[in-house]
């Protein structure tokens, strides 16, 4: 069986790990925690980065650090993962969802100013499979209503748009270092910070509440409760398993990008002769091959695709309900517009397997057992 996912490994994990362990340094903000910090400092530019738990918990300190509240608005796709909405959710906020681009499937930056009322607090554009959403319209927008941009990257580290590194662009970023993204720590994430104002209240709310942060920077000779916060450091353990696969970075994503590629023109032919269609990756994106998928023509095509794939031992998997559909979507959200490709286009997608190892013997089968299908 091809798997769809295999998490990410490099060597020196286990000994980094070991050396943690064996310097009893294990719970969070130890050394592996800062040298992952700084590796993400130097790799995007941004002022601050701060590792935590999870993608989750960066996009819940963002939404904290932005000071949304009951009855604020928070405009962001429904072709997205929960977390982008509970983080606001959370909060009291509403979700107000936004059709998407059937090219990208990103939001529908076009869309967004006719979304916004005065209840309206933030943006949260989702840059899906490491492809950039349109950043300059999106901060010409929030500039001109005065609002937080919250970039949702969780799939984007090592993109760019621009020349900028996603999550860098707006106020705030989040990154996922879950097991099924490019570089893993098992579950975690980290929260890039724009501007240097916001760096003490973010170790503040990431220390429990406590300027535990300060105190250790010798900058105060004693710690205390100042604000609300909560516990969002992760184990040393688990950045001592990231760290080993960031010192390999180019190399794992170099990997990717040689899969997809091989993906994309084996797949081609198909392409052009309308059976499929293939991922769109604009010009002034850099990519980091996340994902590769393909669009079927409709629900019953994927599913007898992803079927299809099956029975010659190839894991293949839609991705994301919309939320707006959801129950809690229509709980806690309302969908602004009208519905033109969000659920058209999800239902068409099916997402092939990706990750560092994939060898081209398995692309190259599992593109012959997509032709089979349409062939």
């Amino acid at each position: 069986m091809i798997k769809f996912n295999v998490p990410p490994y490099a060597e020196k994990a286990a000994d980094y790990i070991r050396e943690c362990v064996e310097n009893q340094k294990i719970c969070g903000d130890g050394a592996y925690t800062k040298k992952c910090n700084e590796w993400i400092e130097e790799k995007t530019g941004t002022a601050k980065c701060l590792l935590t738990t999870s993608c989750t918990h960066a996009t819940e300190m963002a939404a904290l650090l932005a000071d949304i509240k009951e009855g604020d608005e928070v405009i962001m796709p429904a072709y997205t993962f929960v977390s982008t909405a509970n983080a606001f959710v959370l909060r009291g906020a509403v979700p107000v969802f936004v059709d998407i681009r059937p090219d990208t499937m990103n939001m529908d930056e076009t869309l967004i100013e006719a979304a916004i009322t005065e209840k309206t607090k933030a943006i949260a554009p989702v840059h899906y499979a490491g492809v950039a959403c349109e950043m300059d319209v999106i901060m010409e927008i929030a500039k001109k209503h005065n609002l937080v941009v919250i970039e949702d990257a969780a799939q984007g580290i090592m993109s760019s748009y621009k020349g900028r590194a996603l999550g860098t662009i707006g106020d705030y970023g989040c990154f996922s270092f879950h097991e099924t993204k490019n570089y893993s720590m098992g579950e975690g994430g980290a929260l890039l910070i724009r501007d240097e104002k916001n760096v003490e209240a973010a170790e503040i709310i990431r220390e429990k509440g406590t300027n535990r942060s300060k105190y250790y920077r010798g900058q105060i000779d004693k710690y205390t409760w100042v604000d609300y916060g909560s516990s969002y450091l992760p184990s040393d353990m688990n950045a001592a398993y990231l760290y080993a696969q960031l010192e390999i970075a180019d190399e794992i994503n170099e990997w990717r990008l040689k899969c997809w590629n091989r993906y994309y023109e084996n797949l081609l032919p198909l392409a052009e002769s309308g059976r499929i269609e293939l991922p769109v990756v604009p010009e002034h994106c850099v990519h980091n091959a996340h994902m590769f998928y393909i669009k079927a023509k409709d629900i019953e095509e994927r599913t007898a695709l992803i079927d299809h794939l099956a029975k010659k031992d190839i894991l293949s998997v839609f991705h994301y309900i919309p939320l707006h559909t959801s129950p809690a979507g229509k709980k806690f959200g309302r969908f602004h517009g009208e519905d033109k490709y969000t659920t058209r286009e999800s239902e068409r997608l099916a997402r092939l397997p990706m990750y560092y190892g994939l060898t081209p013997e398995q692309v190259d089968y599992i593109c012959d057992a997509v032709k089979s299908f349409y062939l």
